[in-house]
């Protein structure tokens, strides 16, 4: 019994230790977060509309595969799926959020599932990184950098 109760207060402690890393006012990392699961969100329901006002005005976004991608326009043509073709279950786990003035950085891994029009689905996980831009009241985001694992 005494080991099982170590054991368990091993699983617990390590569980807390790699656990997120949040630095700056606890008002904009909250809204930072917000966005975060909005953002997935819109991705989940295909709202491009709201995936591009996501961004700032002169963002950049910087795919896998493929060239920079700069301005809302354009980045807002690269999140559009093909007719029939869906994004299902896409989620951002931030490692850290780190607030400096009017800017901040977030890193950690993504992941989702994508059901194609055949109906076959892929599932697929990588990390990232953002930076963001307070632009007003709200946290934008102005470089996003992504790959798989």
């Amino acid at each position: 019994m005494k080991t099982y109760i170590q054991l368990l207060f091993i699983l617990f402690s390590i569980q807390f230790s790699i656990g997120q890393n949040y630095n700056g006012n606890q008002e904009d990392i909250n809204q930072i977060l917000k966005n975060i699961k909005d953002f997935s969100s819109y991705v989940n329901t295909g709202n491009y509309e709201m995936i591009g006002k996501s961004y700032t005005k002169d963002a950049k976004i910087f795919p896998q595969r493929g060239d920079i991608i700069i301005g809302v326009e354009n980045i807002t043509k690269y999140w559009i799926l093909p007719e029939g073709v869906q994004t299902k279950n896409h989620k951002i786990t931030p490692n850290e959020i780190t607030i400096v003035e009017n800017t901040a950085y977030d890193y950690g891994y993504y992941e989702g599932t994508t059901v194609r029009a055949d109906g076959k689905t892929s599932s697929w996980k990588g990390k990232y990184v953002i930076v963001w831009k307070k632009v007003g009241d709200d946290w934008k985001i102005y470089m996003d950098i992504w790959n798989s694992i």
